[in-house]
């Protein structure tokens, strides 16, 4: 989980701001055993990914980035929400674009 003083969450917890660009947080509801094998699972496709990118393998490369997506998607950081109220995604959106707006627009002057 991002750390809440470099990167602050919105008050539902459903997104983390970077650069004033939201990005869904995990699914507060996987099991610490589950979500930890998940984690472990994302940095190892990562190193993956840096592996194949300086071996030059494109093909091992592509593997790596879906499983870096399998991961992110477990976490519920991607695919569908872990949310069930029906509202909608804003993940990768600017935040004052969003709902969020007023909201980011405090946190940045403080």
């Amino acid at each position: 989980m991002p750390s809440a003083a470099k990167y602050p969450g919105t008050p539902d917890g459903r997104y983390f701001v970077v650069k004033g660009r939201l990005w869904r947080m995990s699914n507060p509801q996987l099991a610490p055993e589950t979500r930890q094998a998940l984690v472990n699972q994302l940095m190892q496709a990562r190193r993956q990914v840096g592996a194949a990118k300086k071996a030059g393998d494109a093909e091992a490369e592509h593997a790596a980035r879906a499983a870096v997506d399998a991961a992110k998607r477990g976490l519920g950081e991607r695919g569908p929400v872990w949310w069930d109220d029906g509202a909608p995604d804003f993940n990768r959106k600017l935040a004052a674009n969003t709902p969020y707006a007023d909201w980011h627009k405090g946190i940045e002057h403080k």
